[in-house]
């Protein structure tokens, strides 16, 4: 990590008017919480998401979702946030950042402070009914599921409750989807933060605010192919550069 870029990129973050936080599953990993491309670690290592983590599979097969999703279940319940997540949680509160957009499901943005959060894959925080679409906190239900290995299922009416977690071949949250994309078109600065930019529509999300004359920061230990358009980049560990990061713009603690 070059010193003199942090203290280059913290100039950049103070002069931001509007600041968006894109974050994809690299700032968790110091948590615990495996992502899902990485070689060796990833979760599509040894499964496949079609066969999985589909809609598709959902319907006919939820027991093998059910069976694949319960250690990574177990790993969110009990991860905690990171110091890249509060860092970036003081960034938004001093007025660095609007909002954080992220494409994790872990709620580890929220469990460290940040007020402003667009989930566009969704959240474990409730669960809906897929017969009478009732919808559940899935707090005591999620526990009894990690405890026991059962399917959890509707009180009301049997029907088997889905994790409002966006599986393949569903559609995205449409309002929170559009309001990120309002929201980062009109940003003068994209901080991007253990995302591959490889999933859409996340990974298309700056190139708007990028054509407008924005500016474009990358923590990312692989490349990515906004990497030519990016201000700066830094592969080291979000946990590491983060915090040194918000140091750098807010000054050093006393």
């Amino acid at each position: 990590m070059v010193e003199l870029d942090i203290e280059r990129a913290a100039d950049l973050i103070r002069g931001t008017r509007s600041g968006i936080a894109l974050t994809g599953a690299g700032i968790s990993t110091p948590s615990g919480i495996p992502d899902f491309r990485s070689s060796g670690s990833g979760l599509w290592e040894h499964f496949d998401p079609i066969d999985v983590a589909s809609l598709a599979a959902f319907r006919y097969r939820p027991e093998r979702f059910f069976d694949w999703v319960r250690p990574l279940a177990e790993k969110i319940m009990h991860a905690e946030p990171n110091p890249a997540h509060f860092a970036l949680a003081k960034l938004e509160r001093a007025g660095f950042l609007t909002a954080v957009v992220t494409q994790n499901i872990d709620d580890l943005h929220r469990k460290a402070g940040s007020q402003k959060i667009l989930e566009i894959h969704g959240h474990l925080r409730e669960s809906t009914c897929v017969e009478c679409f009732r919808r559940y906190p899935s707090g005591r239900l999620l526990q009894h599921f990690l405890e026991t290995g059962e399917i959890p299922r509707c009180p009301a009416c049997g029907g088997i409750l889905k994790p409002n977690v966006v599986l393949y071949g569903e559609q995205l949250p449409f309002q929170i989807v559009q309001e990120a994309q309002t929201l980062i078109s009109g940003s003068d600065l994209i901080l991007v933060v253990g995302s591959s930019l490889e999933v859409t529509p996340a990974a298309v999300f700056p190139v708007q605010a990028l054509n407008a004359g924005g500016h474009l920061v990358i923590v990312n230990r692989e490349p990515t192919y906004l990497d030519s358009r990016a201000d700066f980049i830094f592969r080291q560990d979000a946990a590491v550069v983060l915090p040194r990061l918000a140091e750098e713009v807010l000054g050093a603690p006393d």
